[in-house]
């Protein structure tokens, strides 16, 4: 009977900390709105609830409850696109950091995509290229190249004179990667297909012409004419070959010796 009742008694004294802690809490966090309402009034203008960061939130980590709340706000404070709720926030992914006490807003989710400048009449297509295919990582955007395909037992000149728009080097001095990288190329919308395909069958590589040179492909189409008014050249062949002829009456005589011959003479001239 006697340990029945301490077990009350102890039941109603746990009970009677938890209310006061949750009491003590409540008034800590109205002291602490209180305080801050105090402070957004003295700002003046109208309050309004937002959502507020509780912690630090690292570029790339997904909010959750825990992470974002309503506070109470000065309108005229707030940052272009805040977020009114903290619903609104949660489950999404940050694209920066986020600092506690931040009122959260709608550029912290945003993705920057890169703008290409593409040439009128063309369309960007995008290649692998390694380093040792790409004059070493040296192509940057704005040049101009000749894209050969290399495949197990030919090579060819692909394209020529093609801008290169874009390359997988981010920031200055940095190069290809040895083992990936890419290139975006501008070229006529007639090509795409054909560059896609030598792409996936073999290996490109781009060629940095130096000034004042020209490629392969424009030496292999000049043709060469005769200069105008000037007769026609004849063309002169060469002999056909002839099987060389023997004189048999120049010839010596030669004995053929025949097994039991006594002579001693073993395949030489008989006088």
């Amino acid at each position: 009977m006697r340990q029945r009742r301490m077990t009350i008694i102890a039941a109603a004294c746990g009970v009677l900390c938890a209310v006061c802690i949750g009491a003590y809490l409540a008034s800590v966090k109205g002291a602490a709105n209180a305080e801050r309402a105090e402070v957004l009034a003295r700002f003046g203008g109208e309050q309004v609830e937002v959502c507020v960061a509780t912690r630090d939130i690292a570029a790339g980590e997904r909010l959750d409850s825990s992470s974002v709340e309503d506070r109470l706000w000065v309108a005229d404070l707030l940052p272009e696109g805040a977020i009114r709720q903290s619903g609104d926030a949660t489950g999404r992914i940050a694209t920066t950091s986020i600092l506690k006490g931040e009122v959260v807003s709608e550029k912290r989710f945003e993705v920057e995509r890169g703008v290409l400048d593409v040439p009128a009449g063309k369309e960007a297509v995008s290649v692998p290229a390694k380093a040792v295919q790409a004059a070493g990582g040296a192509i940057r955007p704005g040049m101009s190249v000749d894209v050969y395909s290399s495949g197990d037992s030919t090579t060819a000149l692909l394209a020529e004179k093609v801008v290169v728009i874009d390359t997988s080097v981010k920031g200055s001095g940095s190069l290809l990667s040895s083992d990936a990288g890419w290139i975006t190329l501008a070229v006529e919308p007639d090509r795409v297909q054909e560059i896609i395909a030598a792409a996936s069958k073999t290996s490109l590589y781009f060629v940095v012409p130096g000034e004042g040179t020209e490629s392969s492909g424009e030496a292999a189409r000049e043709e060469v004419s005769a200069p105008a008014g000037s007769s026609p050249q004849a063309v002169t062949m060469p002999p056909e070959p002839t099987e060389p002829r023997v004189d048999h009456s120049q010839a010596s005589p030669v004995a053929i010796l025949t097994p039991g011959d006594d002579s001693g003479v073993e395949g030489g001239d008989r006088q």
